[in-house]
């Protein structure tokens, strides 16, 4: 378990309890950890990822993210679709979209093709955005973290509350 040292809590944290992890004890900046549960996306009937090789990043005040191998991904099930963005840690992410989906449908994952170099182990990993498709850690239905653009995973495993619900812009 991550644990930021001096550092307590906020009076507002939830306790975790036993088998929880706390997000206000992950590290800032974040920090890149190996994941061997078993992940599955889905998109319908189809398995869309399946792996057990995944890597989190865990950052305080918000859920992890799972980021999935390229290789265990379903060839050609995914297309770069528009739009980009820029993280401070990670560096320029690129947009995923499904690639039998209508067209302008939104983006159910992205990836960071050449990441800042503290980040380079998930250079081409893909994370999915767990309110757009199905996830799924060790058969449990991961919920989205709220507030749309964030693509945390939140499960029973974590106590919070995290960032990108309402009045937690200022965390």
């Amino acid at each position: 378990m991550w644990h930021n040292i001096g550092k307590q809590r906020p009076a507002f944290a939830e306790e975790p309890g036993p088998g929880q992890e706390s997000v206000w004890d992950y590290p800032r900046p974040p920090a890149l950890a190996e994941f061997s549960q078993l992940v599955e996306v889905r998109s319908g009937d189809r398995v869309i990822a399946q792996s057990t090789r995944c890597k989190r990043v865990l950052e305080t005040a918000s859920p992890p993210t799972l980021y999935i191998p390229s290789h265990d991904l379903l060839p050609d099930a995914l297309i770069q679709v528009p739009g980009t963005s820029f993280c401070e840690w990670k560096g320029a992410a690129v947009y995923l979209g499904l690639a039998d989906a209508p067209a302008n449908s939104p983006a159910v994952a992205w990836t960071y093709p050449q990441p800042n170099p503290t980040f380079e182990g998930l250079r081409n990993w893909v994370c999915f955005y767990p309110g757009r498709i199905e996830c799924y850690i060790s058969g449990e239905r991961v919920r989205p973290q709220e507030g749309g653009f964030y693509g945390g995973w939140v499960t029973d495993s974590i106590a919070g509350p995290w960032k990108g619900g309402p009045n937690t812009s200022h965390w």
